[in-house]
């Protein structure tokens, strides 16, 4: 993945917002991401300010501290353990399938146990939480 191809990307997720959120884009949408190096280039950069979105400071990157590694992901290997896909597609399918029967609940506890982290983070003065 480079610059370019994320910044494809996220002129995806505009066109997402607006076609499945409605008004959403007025009353504004707050974007996190880490500090990797493709979301930092400048053509990523310049992407994110077109989108409208308004960027979260993220501390530099911790396991710990993205909710890809400790939420979504986490959650989405533990469904799909053990089964086998037939092709890719099949694959897209499952994970689209994962997602989508998800309600908006499930996602903001997965945002406010981004806070909880943050704190404890501070706490440890940045060591590692254990599980």
């Amino acid at each position: 993945m480079n610059g370019q191809y994320y910044a494809n990307l996220l002129a995806q997720a505009r066109e997402a917002v607006v076609q499945k959120r409605r008004g959403k884009l007025s009353r504004g949408v707050l974007f996190l991401q880490d500090d990797a190096s493709v979301h930092t280039a400048r053509v990523s950069k310049q992407a994110l300010k077109d989108t409208g979105f308004s960027e979260i400071d993220h501390p530099p990157y911790s396991p710990d501290l993205a909710p890809s590694d400790y939420f979504l992901f986490s959650n989405l290997k533990k469904e799909l353990r053990d089964r086998r896909f037939v092709d890719d597609n099949q694959m897209k399918m499952a994970v689209e399938s994962h997602f989508d029967c998800k309600e908006k609940k499930y996602f903001l506890g997965g945002l406010k146990a981004l806070y909880t982290r943050c704190e404890k983070c501070i706490s440890l003065e940045g060591d590692y939480i254990e599980k």
